[in-house]
C-alpha cells in the first residue's frame, strides 16, 4: 500500500533496488531478506542481464518461488561482473508485516508481505488503511506519534516466521 511519495527514498545511484521482509540496516548487505513484491528497476544493459540471468536462473532452482531465485543468486559473481548496482530498501521507509515501519512520518510504503492467502492479505491492508486514516486525521503539527501504532498484522500474524512455504528461511 501506498502511503507517500516513495521515490525521494530511492538511491539515485542504484540499478536495482527492492524492498525486504527483513531489513539488517545496511542497504549494500546482500544479508538482507529481499521481497519482490516492490521493486525500482532502471532499464538498462545491467538490468536487462540481470533480469535474463534471474529468469533462467529458475532452472537451476526448479522448484523455488522467484524470491528465493533472487536469494541464490543475490552472491553470484555474475553480478559482479555486469556492474550490478544492487540496493535493498530500508523498512522504516518501505515496511512490511514481517518488520513495519516504526515511523509513521516517515513510512511510504507497507507490504502484506510474511501472510499467506489473499483474503488475510486484503483484510489486514483494510485495518492498516484505518490506522493510516487516523494518523491522517492528526493535526498537522503533530509530528510525534507515540499513542499510535499499527495494529497489524491479524489475520497474518498465525505465520509463524521461518516457516513459510516456498519463501525461504529467514532470521528468527
Amino acid at each position: 500500500m501506498w502511503l507517500r511519495n516513495p521515490f525521494p527514498r530511492f538511491y539515485p545511484d542504484a540499478d536495482f533496488q527492492i524492498a525486504c521482509d527483513y531489513f539488517i540496516g545496511d542497504s549494500y548487505s546482500m544479508k538482507n531478506f529481499p521481497n519482490g513484491g516492490f521493486t525500482y528497476v532502471k532499464s538498462n544493459n545491467r538490468t536487462i542481464q540481470f533480469y535474463k540471468f534471474w529468469y533462467f536462473s529458475r532452472k537451476a532452482y526448479p522448484k523455488m518461488h522467484d524470491q528465493d531465485v533472487l536469494n541464490e543468486i543475490k552472491f553470484d559473481p555474475f553480478l559482479t561482473q555486469i556492474g550490478l548496482k544492487m540496493r535493498f530498501l530500508d523498512t522504516l521507509y518501505f515496511g512490511g508485516f514481517c518488520q513495519a515501519s516504526k515511523d509513521f512520518n516517515q513510512v511510504c510504503t507497507m507490504h502484506a508481505n510474511c501472510c499467506v492467502g489473499l483474503e488475510n492479505k486484503v483484510n489486514d491492508l483494510k485495518i492498516l488503511l484505518k490506522v493510516w486514516r487516523k494518523y491522517m486525521s492528526l493535526p498537522p503539527n503533530a509530528t510525534a506519534t507515540p499513542q499510535l501504532s499499527w495494529t497489524v498484522p491479524q489475520n497474518c500474524s498465525h505465520i509463524v516466521v521461518g516457516s513459510r512455504p516456498s519463501y525461504g528461511s529467514y532470521p528468527m
